[in-house]
């Protein structure tokens, strides 16, 4: 089967306080149908308030990140026989958390 990520940038779920807990709530119901239908392989949201590093070939740090690739926001991975079954996924997710989701395929890699 095929991993799948959705995601979402935190700018784009625009809701107000009063609805973050039913947000909250139906998102969680997501994920809880997920890990019950055992598709679910992990997910979660960046630490926005935590400044990324950039660890060189070399092994040093530093705080200079890839041009664009400022990652925020939520994102869930699941193990999905089908592209069709992602996008049904995703539909569940925009839907609960009130926003567009992100859908993007990983390679798959015999190896990991």
């Amino acid at each position: 089967m095929t991993k799948y990520l959705i995601s979402f940038p935190s700018e784009a779920m625009v809701i107000t306080d009063e609805e973050l807990p039913a947000v909250s709530a139906a998102a969680h119901a997501v994920i809880d149908e997920a890990k019950a239908a055992g598709v679910y392989v992990f997910g979660g949201g960046i630490a926005e308030d935590v400044d990324p590093v950039l660890v060189a070939a070399d092994g040093s740090t530093s705080p200079e990140i890839y041009p664009g690739s400022y990652l925020k926001g939520g994102y869930t991975v699941l193990e999905l026989p089908t592209r069709d079954d992602a996008v049904e996924w995703a539909r569940k997710i925009a839907v609960a958390c009130r926003c567009s989701q992100e859908l993007r395929e990983f390679m798959y890699d015999p190896a990991s």
